[in-house]
């Protein structure tokens, strides 16, 4: 006898009989309501989820290639820290784990899988928060972050699901697994499971066993929380897990599971860090640029295969990098000298950097007494170790710029981006003490004043309104003899220079330094500004310096000369910025001529005897209060090169007067970068400067001199020995006693006020005869000048590009 045949249609008649009758009709259409706006909802989505195109160029992404000016590779510019690889050469264990865990119907869905959303929503409303995320949609999150968005709502999921049907449609599942392995993040910088198995363990992808993947698959639960460094019970209890849903697919026999669920975690933890090429700062810094020009240029730098090309010369930039480390290496060594003795109780900085440490507000915070939180620091070897290498840390910034186009030519921020990546040449801003004083000497030039006018050699005393006086001094007395406005310069002497200051005033001044380049940095309009105290950057200064060798006409700094698609064809390309006159073409020649006297005979002249450099070349050294700051900035019609020497705390010093001078930390640098620069023809010594008013017979015949012998032969400078290289950190009086030794040590002599009660000085003497009329002219003087550096604070990260519509 055979069973009765099971039918449906009887129960459709009666669903069917049941929703015709009178006032049914209504909860029918009720309840189609809901579905139907939610169809609604997500059509509205769609097009706010990312395009096919934008998934093919996700999937095949090529970074944006940084390059030289002489056509080597500098940076890419990839999403993090990985290498992709394909998935054959990543190891079966992590697919099997993967799968295991986050998506065990991965082969049998096209992108969402019903069920587990059903399953992971049924858990939730029971307290048991899961995720209903297939692996496809995990991807589409990691992939397009910001226009799928990052808050836990229901519109999230809704573009999630559409993204992963389109990448389904695109991708076989093999391309999706090797994409999504290739883009989920493991902290500490490591992208992607290539990444993550040579930070974890020590190895590539393809030789994790087991265990370590199944280590790596749980982090992605939650890559904070099962932190297998940080938190190893976590991890180990997460890879456990792992290793039973393993099993439970048949992946592991139940034997293997048990005995595996007992090991521990067995870590080779090493970072990995990114490869930061040679230009770090500099790329750091066209990064940010390249980012807003690609913004508005509807590209990606991450995946549009960009090729960037700069106008960094890989050959400058490795004697730049060269001459940074070698001199930063010798003042490191000074430096630990100098503190050897003085890292202990009783130095009021060292106790002033205990009271700013986290650990002494702890210690407070807990009840300690200052006093005591003080003593148990002192006592702490660990403790002051770590404070002492990270305060007494040497640092230096270089930059070079071609002064004819405003190319950058060299960067270097720092002397190890990866200990440091503070630019101390774009976000460190110091007093650059006498490298400012050319912008004074230029404002008189431009008044009339000339070269031969002079001063007399005095004692200087400038009201400063408040009851108060400023009496700026040089190392030597005062001679009581008139000195001319280029020997002034060249020996940087304070005095001359103060009085210079006060014909011209201080507004003038400071308006010359903006047009000439200091365009970022506030100038404190007042008479001390003369000797530097306002804070600016190198990249600024050196910016100056190339408008001075430029005939005073300023040209914006660019880094970036065209920009191609992967397949060479030109997207922009970027011409020098248009010149702007800063300073009149007499001007600049006088300017000009009176700073080669500081290489020729001042400050700046180991510039000859020490490094051999013969050639058209002009420049100033600068040193600030209690040899806190050391400056040299070199300029040859070529190129225009700046470093400074000194420590990110402004309190920090050499405790040295003679390696505290800028001739002796900052210009070594420059001194090193263009001999190595000239030797490999980069610049060509027999060039000379152009003279923007003509040029006369003497003229040409002193560049004929100085083509066949050099600058010795046609400036005549006095002959000064090379100084002796001490073994400690010497005092003023043991440095030679020539003119520029003498020169340097008295840059940064202090910068005196006083209240206006003591008994006055006599005025400084009015100019000689000779002085032009037109530098006669007074500005008032009312501000009162900072009396001397501060303790450098930290700046952001990475200061903001001088302008979003061109190259730096």
């Amino acid at each position: 006898m055979s069973e009765p045949r099971f039918s449906l249609r009887p129960l459709a008649d009666r669903a069917r009989s049941f929703l015709q009758r009178p006032g049914r009709q209504k909860w029918w259409a009720l309840l189609a309501v809901p579905p139907a706006l939610l169809l609604l909802w997500v059509l509205l989505l769609i097009p706010f989820t990312p395009g096919i195109s934008d998934i093919r160029k996700a999937h095949e992404e090529t970074p944006a290639q940084v390059l030289s000016s002489d056509g080597q590779l500098i940076a890419s510019f990839k999403r993090g820290n990985r290498d992709w690889i394909k998935l054959e050469d990543i190891s079966p264990r992590v697919i099997e784990a993967l799968i295991a865990t986050e998506d065990r119907r991965f082969y049998a869905h096209h992108g969402i899988d019903f069920w587990r959303m059903a399953g992971a929503a049924l858990a939730t409303a029971r307290g048991n928060t899961q995720g209903g995320s297939t692996i496809t949609q995990q991807l589409a999150r990691n992939l397009f972050p910001e226009e799928i968005g990052r808050e836990q709502n229901i519109s999230r999921k809704i573009k999630e699901a559409i993204t992963a049907l389109k990448i389904e449609a695109l991708y076989s599942k093999q391309q999706i697994l090797e994409a999504y392995l290739n883009t989920v993040p493991f902290l500490y910088n490591a992208y992607g499971i290539d990444m993550a198995a040579r930070t974890y363990f020590g190895k590539p992808a393809r030789s994790l066993d087991q265990l370590e993947s199944a280590t790596l698959i749980g982090m992605l639960k939650g890559t904070s929380y099962y932190n297998p460094v940080l938190n190893p019970e976590r991890a180990r209890a997460r890879r456990n897990v792992v290793l039973a849903l393993m099993a439970q697919q048949g992946q592991l026999t139940p034997a293997r599971y048990r005995a595996l669920a007992q090991r521990p975690l067995q870590l080779d933890f090493e970072r990995q860090s990114a490869e930061t090429g040679p230009a770090p700062h500099f790329t750091q810094q066209l990064k940010h640029w390249l980012i807003e020009w690609a913004d508005r240029n509807d590209y990606d730098i991450y995946t549009d295969g960009l090729v960037v090309r700069t106008t960094l010369d890989s050959r400058l930039q490795s004697f730049a990098v060269h001459a940074v480390e070698q001199q930063g290496r010798q003042l490191q060594a000074i430096a630990e000298g100098a503190w050897a003795g003085q890292w202990r109780a009783g130095n009021r900085v060292v106790e002033a950097l205990l009271r700013e440490s986290p650990e002494y507000a702890a210690a407070t915070a807990a009840g300690q007494s200052p006093a005591a939180a003080i003593k148990q620091l002192l006592r702490d070897p660990a403790f002051m170790r770590r404070l002492r290498e990270n305060k007494i840390r040497q640092q230096l910034g270089f930059l070079a710029i071609d002064p004819r186009s405003g190319a950058i030519r060299a960067w270097v921020g720092s002397r190890d981006f990866a200990s440091d990546a503070y630019d101390h040449v774009r976000q460190a801003r110091r007093q650059p003490g006498s490298t400012f004083k050319p912008f004074v000497y230029g404002a008189a030039f431009e008044q009339g004043a000339k070269a031969d006018d002079t001063f007399i050699d005095a004692p200087v005393e400038i009201p400063l309104g408040g009851g108060e006086i400023w009496r700026p001094n040089d190392a030597t007395p005062p001679s009581m003899e008139p000195m001319t406005l280029s020997a002034g310069l060249a020996l940087s002497r304070n005095r001359i220079t103060a009085q210079v200051m006060q014909q011209v005033g201080p507004a003038r001044v400071a308006r010359l330094a903006r047009a000439m380049g200091v365009r970022e940095s506030k100038l404190e309009e007042v008479p001390s500004l003369a000797l530097g105290t306002s804070p600016v950057t190198l990249y600024e200064m050196v910016s100056a310096y190339a408008s001075i060798a430029n005939g005073g006409r300023y040209i914006a700094p660019a880094m970036v000369a065209r920009i191609e698609d992967r397949h060479g064809k030109l997207l922009e390309e970027f011409r020098p910025a248009s010149e702007q006159e800063a300073l009149s073409p007499r001007a600049a020649d006088t300017l000009l001529d009176a700073m080669r006297g500081v290489i020729d005979r001042g400050t700046g002249s180991a510039i000859r005897y020490r490094f051999g450099l013969r050639g058209d070349y002009a420049g100033k050294t600068g040193t600030t209060q209690d040899n806190t700051d050391g400056w040299f900035i070199l300029m040859h019609p070529q190129l225009v090169a700046g470093a400074w020497a000194g420590f990110n705390d402004a309190r920090i010093t050499l405790r040295s007067d003679y390696w505290g001078q800028g001739a002796h930390s900052a210009l070594p640098v420059v001194g090193d970068f263009f001999v190595r620069a000239q030797r490999a023809h980069l610049i060509d010594p027999a060039q000379r400067f152009a003279k923007a008013e003509g040029e006369s017979l003497i003229d040409r015949l002193r560049a004929r001199l100085l083509s066949f012998f050099g600058d010795d032969a046609a400036s005549a400078p006095v002959a000064v020995p090379a100084p002796p290289r001490p073994q400690s950190a010497p005092v003023a009086a043991s440095v030679p006693a020539a003119a520029s030794e003498a020169a340097e040590v008295q840059e940064s002599m202090p910068v005196a006020i006083f209240p206006a009660t003591s008994a006055p000085l006599p005025a400084a003497s009015p100019p000689a005869a000779s002085s032009s009329p037109a530098a006669s002219g007074s500005a008032p003087l009312a501000a009162r000048p900072p009396a001397q550096a501060s303790a450098v604070l930290p700046a952001p990260a990475v200061a903001p590009p001088a302008s979003p519509s061109a190259p730096l």
